[in-house]
């Protein structure tokens, strides 16, 4: 038997995983369900009509019977009792018949041909409330200090009534601990007082059922000393109940109600548990409750009639056990044990039986598991009859409290009914058993909206039917995965549910229910929408009388949501008033008055979501107030700590003194005792009219906090620290940011990335997973761990190929959050092609354009860097001229395919050729070419001398010029005498001016360099004063042309342009005062964006030497300087050497660059120019001077006779781009001795 109980329980067990309850469509057929019936106990109204309520469904619909007291009720034979059409709602007219005549236990069957169901007994009792007996009440004399009991008993109703004592007037009588009413509501006096003399003490039952009042016969008290009672004796003797003949003193306690030491009490489960106790003695005593046995449970424990009742809300088994109350006072105190004993009429364990819906030869169970005290038994009934009474079935099996149904045939519908009872009550309930072939269909409407808000939970339906019981899959827009795994999760009745929506699940969703039979889809759509937020919230008001106010509501809301703005006032409706004007985003009261003062909330709802804010309006008289002063508020005092979650906590404050000014807000602080201990960080701010905030919290973080508050004066003295609130360790919240990839060698990847602090850890044993892989591959992840460092190399890497990388943050509690994948590339090797179709295009004397195709990327071999041109002078092309091979080099940054070779040689040759480099260096060079330049115009005769001089002839003589740029055809001799302007020739080659040229200016170019631009030209004027003039284009008219002085050379080189700006350069030859400016036509110099000349002297021996000597002549000279200072007693040199031992710290004059004296007052000020941080270091990056600094790529640049030029601040090229290229020269090592001398 054993054995086979344990079969059984398998079974259950396993067939409980295959079949769950389902809602059939009505339109299919399906045995009865009972779908509302009357109370089991039915408490009626004698004056209205009797309704006794069934309603059921089923296909076909059922028909209805009914019995009363265990018979057949034939409902057609009487007259008074009608049916309701298709229900079984029974109505009897009392209007002809007494309601007696109806009580009784009625019971409704509904059947169809699949089967019978039949509801509770319903017990029909109608409401009584009698009335008092008619008695005489005697007057009661009682002697001051004794303990008096007005009875009540009132008559028995049903339901019971309600007691309650009153007056004539109406009015409750006071209670109190001494005075208290009883739970049969008898009156209770521990002891009388003089003032407790009335004759109005009334006991008065309210019926509830019938809302009707019943009164008592008013009682007469007269409380009286004892000589009062020996003169009034006779007066009251026939006719007057006297109560303590002997004088009262002060006693110890005793208890009224109940009797004896103790007690017991039983209570059903579910049930409200009541216990009093209630003591007589003087003074009064104080009643207290404990359980023996245990705790009392304090969420469902209540205190009433001043601590003489003792209420459990809710009794579970739990309560069972001995209360003890106890009755003090100064004298005494005596104890009574109430032992409470829990019964249980049955209730369900796991609820009542579900309807089954089963295909054919599919297996299914009913069970039935209810319990109570004492255990209650189960019987089975199939279609109202005792199952064993009922026709055998071979596929039903009944063990206990359930019933195994195996392999089912078509036609086996019917309804079960489980009937669980013991002394206490029963359960009921009916579940059937639906033998159906159907295939599947989904019962939510067909592209339902569902509408949500974001980071809000999304529920949305999939309703089906079926049977076999349908399969439910979910896809999203073009069903290429079902939605299984996070963010979805998909319930068992088919329910899609998204914890947290986020914008891009909106859509179109697909719910697919597919079983053996067929297949059914079924298409809804979600819209996230955005929330609704107060953007500007209303802000405290101090308005004078008679003055208007506006308080303003701006809100954010989603654009496809209809707002609706209210206003409310004191959390009512606003005044209805015309000087309250209501707009769309604020509320303006104008001509305020004293009744205007209150909080003013404004609310903005949608249809999905709505927020709120409040803010409060104080009225104060338009009078003149004499001056007040204003000063910093007092810091605030006493934070408490309340609400504490694990990321969350309350702190509340009370502000300090506001000083005459308002405050404005309060600013919360916190340190961090377990990272950053002594440190205190900004946590947040609220309004200052709050003196709460919710402050969210990180884990594993030891916090205090303070609050310091703000008005127009300025912020408070930090508050006292609260006390400490410590978090607990999480998972990390964040993964580091930063992810990079780069390589150091060919066959490397170094991945770095900026590791977490220990604020953002979030726990002990903070490490890393690292993860890689190819990303042409789309391979798997490769994953290692990583502990205590911010970088990983990866080795044996293919040489620059792209990867991607992911590090995740992981402590001793959990990983962090998916990381974002981020692209970096393997280490780079030197190019390993040079450019090809190289070429040169003569522009013109002085200036070469080269042309190039780019290199293919992947022959790169890492991130191009740009391309580099070497070019050098070979020869002249006169005869006999030696061959030069200085080199240089112009570097175009970027993927160029062309440059511009500025300031050449005219008539030489030229060879060039053209190299790609990259991060790792240069590639091969293209192979060396040649070009000729062409004849450019000759320099000045090296030499001129003048001899016999006579008074009409002399000689002159000169060398042929050094540069003489091509073949000399000639030379022009011009003269001019002095008292005239005119020059005349007297010798001349070939002419190049063009005849009808009024300029003497002609070929004028440029081309621009990594040294700036270089204009060139021809001029065969006579003025010797010739400037280059430049000013930048679309620039106002106010500004002036810059000059440049040529030297009589015919090109110059323009230092100092910006680039990405444009110029309008001209040139203009000046003679004397009285002599008209001859000038050329403007050019529109451009100048680019492109890398400068290659000239890289940071590596130079001389360089180093002379910056070494510089650098400890300046050493050198600002130790005098401090010794001479000192001993003028200026300011104490010595706490500034120790400050600032770096001389580029030095304060400086900007217009002399001498040192500035300090005075008395500003020894403890920072130095003028002084980068130093908070914590007294000086950072490496703006103090120490590099050689770098002036290397290849930044402004420091040589003249033509080796002088240094450039800044000497120490401000790297990098940071110079960053602030606009502007050119700010620092004065010179020679200018700062010289400054330092005349100082000293």
């Amino acid at each position: 038997m054993e054995r086979r109980r344990m079969e059984a329980a398998l079974l259950v067990l396993f067939l409980g995983h295959l079949v769950t309850a389902l809602e059939v469509p009505l339109d299919l057929p399906q045995p009865p369900t009972i779908t509302h019936q009357s109370p089991k106990d039915y408490i009626i109204d004698p004056r209205e009509n009797i309704i006794i309520h069934c309603e059921a469904k089923g296909k076909p619909h059922p028909s209805f019977s009914w019995t009363r007291n265990g018979t057949h009720f034939d409902v057609d034979n009487d007259p008074n009792v009608s049916m309701k059409a298709h229900s079984g709602t029974l109505v009897v007219d009392i209007s002809r018949e007494k309601v007696e005549n109806y009580e009784g236990v009625y019971q409704c069957t509904a059947r169809n041909k699949h089967g019978t169901a039949v509801s509770n007994n319903i017990v029909v009792r109608q409401s009584r409330s009698p009335l008092w007996s008619k008695e005489k009440i005697k007057p009661i004399v009682v002697q001051e200090g004794v303990s008096l009991v007005l009875p009540c008993r009132p008559p028995a109703g049903l339901p019971p009534p309600i007691i309650f004592w009153m007056d004539n007037n109406f009015q409750r009588l006071p209670q109190s601990r001494r005075v208290s009413q009883s739970l049969n509501g008898d009156l209770y006096f521990s002891n009388v007082r003089r003032e407790d003399s009335r004759s109005d003490y009334i006991c008065y039952a309210r019926f509830p059922h019938t809302q009707t009042i019943q009164q008592k016969q008013p009682i007469n008290v007269r409380v009286l000393n004892l000589d009062a009672i020996n003169d009034t004796m006779a007066d009251f003797y026939n006719d007057t109940d006297l109560f303590s003949e002997a004088p009262v003193d002060e006693r110890r306690p005793t208890f009224l109600i109940p009797s004896g030491s103790s007690s017991s009490k039983m209570v059903l489960r579910g049930h409200v548990l009541e216990m009093e106790c209630i003591a007589e003695g003087l003074p009064t005593p104080e009643i207290s409750w404990t359980k023996v046995s245990g705790d009392l449970p304090a969420r469902r424990t209540s205190f009433l009639h001043y601590n003489k009742t003792l209420r459990i809300v809710n009794v579970s088994e739990s309560d069972a056990g001995d209360y003890r109350c106890t009755a003090k006072n100064q004298l005494g105190a005596v104890h009574h044990t109430i032992h409470v004993s829990v019964k249980a009429a049955p209730y369900w364990i796991s609820g009542p039986p579900r309807n089954l819906v089963l295909a054919p030869r599919e297996n299914g169970v009913l069970t039935c598991r209810a319990s109570g005290t004492p255990k209650p038994s189960i019987t089975w009934s199939m279609n109202g009859i005792p199952i064993e009474n009922s026709p055998k079935d071979v596929s039903r099996k009944v063990e206990d409290d359930t019933i195994i149904f195996t392999e089912v045939q078509t036609g086996s519908s019917a309804v079960y009914q489980c009937n669980i009872s013991n002394d206490y009550g029963y359960l009921l309930s009916n579940a059937f058993v639906n033998v159906l072939s159907e295939p599947p269909r989904v019962l939510t409407p067909a592209n339902k909206v569902y509408q949500v808000i974001k980071n809000h939970q999304a529920l949305i339906d999939c309703a089906s039917f079926g049977s076999p019981i349908p399969k439910i899959t979910w896809f999203k827009g073009s069903r290429s995965i079902s939605l299984d795994g996070d963010p979805y999760i998909t319930h068992d009745n088919g329910t899609l549910e998204i914890h947290v929506a986020q914008a891009q699940n909106s859509g179109k969703y697909t719910c697919v229910a597919r079983n053996s039979l067929g297949i059914y889809e079924n298409h809804v759509h979600l819209e996230v929408k955005e929330p609704t937020r107060i953007l500007k919230q209303p802000e405290y008001k101090v308005v004078q009388r008679g003055r208007s106010v506006v308080f303003e509501c701006k809100v954010k809301h989603d654009p496809s949501l209809i707002p609706t703005m209210t206003w409310l006032k004191d959390d009512g409706e606003l005044p209805d008033d015309e000087r309250l004007i209501v707009d769309s985003d604020s509320l303006t009261i104008t001509e305020v008055t004293e009744n205007d003062a209150g909080v003013y909330t404004c609310i903005m709802n949608t249809t999905l979501d709505h927020d709120s804010a409040s803010a409060e309006l104080t009225v104060v008289e338009a009078t003149p107030t004499p001056a007040v002063v204003y000063e910093r508020p007092d810091p605030p005092t006493d934070l408490e700590l309340t609400d504490q979650k694990k990321r969350s906590v309350q702190l509340t404050w009370t502000p300090g003194d506001e000083h005459n000014s308002l405050i404005q807000k309060f600013l919360i602080q916190y340190e961090d005792s377990l990272h950053h201990r002594g440190h205190w960080h900004n946590l947040t701010e609220v309004p200052g009219t709050r003196t709460t905030a919710h402050l969210k919290l990180s884990p594993y973080v030891h916090y205090t906090f303070r609050v310091l508050a703000l008005n127009a004066m300025g912020f408070s003295r930090p508050s006292f620290p609260s006390r400490m609130y410590k978090t607990d360790p999480a998972a990390p919240d964040e993964n580091p940011t930063g992810v990079e990839g780069f390589g150091t060698e060919h066959n490397n990847l170094v991945i770095s990335w900026k590791p977490l602090s220990g604020f953002q850890a979030n726990g002990p044993g903070l490490h890393y997973k690292v993860m890689w892989r190819q990303k042409a591959l789309d391979s798997e992840w490769t994953t290692v761990t990583v502990a205590n460092n911010s970088k990983f190399v990866v080795l044996g890497t293919p040489t620059f190929v792209p990867y991607e990388l992911k590090v995740q943050a992981v402590n001793n509690h959990g990983d962090g959050p998916e990381p974002k994948i981020a692209e970096g590339y393997s280490g780079e090797d030197l190019p390993i092609a040079a450019p090809e179709n190289v070429q040169a295009i003569i522009v013109n004397s002085t200036l070469a354009e080269v042309h190039w195709d780019p290199v293919p990327l992947h022959l790169i071999r890492g991130h191009l860097k740009g391309y580099k041109v070497y070019y050098w002078r070979k020869h002249s092309l006169h005869k006999h001229n030696p061959d030069h091979m200085e080199k240089d080099i112009l570097t175009f940054s970027g993927n160029h395919t062309r440059g511009m070779l500025p300031g050449l040689h005219p008539f030489s040759l030229y060879s060039f050729n053209v190299r790609v480099y990259n991060g790792k260096g240069e590639g091969p060079p293209s192979p060396t070419q040649q070009f000729k330049m062409p004849e450019g115009v000759p320099g000045p005769p090296s030499s001129l001398l003048v001899s016999n001089p006579n008074l009409d002839s002399l000689t002159l003589e000169w060398g042929p010029p050094h540069d003489r740029n091509g073949h000399i055809t000639g030379y022009t001799l011009k003269y001019q005498p002095g008292n005239t302007q005119t020059s005349h020739p007297i010798a001349w080659s070939p002419p190049r001016r063009p005849p009808h040229k009024a300029s003497p200016f002609g070929n004028v170019s440029y081309a621009v360099g990594e040294d700036g631009a270089l204009i060139s030209w021809e001029y065969w004027g006579p003025e010797k004063n010739v400037y280059v003039e430049y000013i930048v284009k679309n620039s106002e008219g106010e500004e002036e042309w810059q000059k440049e002085l040529v030297n009589g050379s015919q090109n110059f080189m323009l230092k100092g342009l910006k680039e990405g700006l444009s110029y309008r350069v001209r040139l203009v030859a000046k003679g004397h005062q009285d002599q008209p400016l001859h000038c050329s036509e403007e050019l529109l110099v451009t100048v680019p964006a492109v890398a400068s000349r290659q000239v890289d002297i940071a590596t130079q021996g001389w360089f180093i030497g002379l910056m070494c000597a510089i650098a400890l002549l300046i050493l050198i000279l600002l130790i005098i300087c401090f010794i001479q200072r000192n001993k003028g007693g200026k300011y104490p040199v010595k706490e500034k050497e120790d400050a600032h031992t770096d001389p580029e710290f030095q304060p400086m004059k900007d217009d002399d660059c001498t040192f500035v004296e300090y005075s008395d007052n500003e020894d403890h000020k920072p130095l003028k120019g002084s980068r130093t941080p908070s914590n007294g270091t000086v950072k490496r990056d703006d103090s120490d001077d590099s050689l770098v600094d002036y290397g290849e790529g930044g402004d420091g640049q040589f003249n033509e006779d080796g002088s240094f030029i450039g800044q000497y601040s120490g401000k790297s090229a990098s940071r110079d781009t960053a602030e606009g290229h502007e050119s700010s020269e620092a004065p010179s090592p020679i200018n700062a001795m010289n400054s330092l001398n005349s100082f000293v």
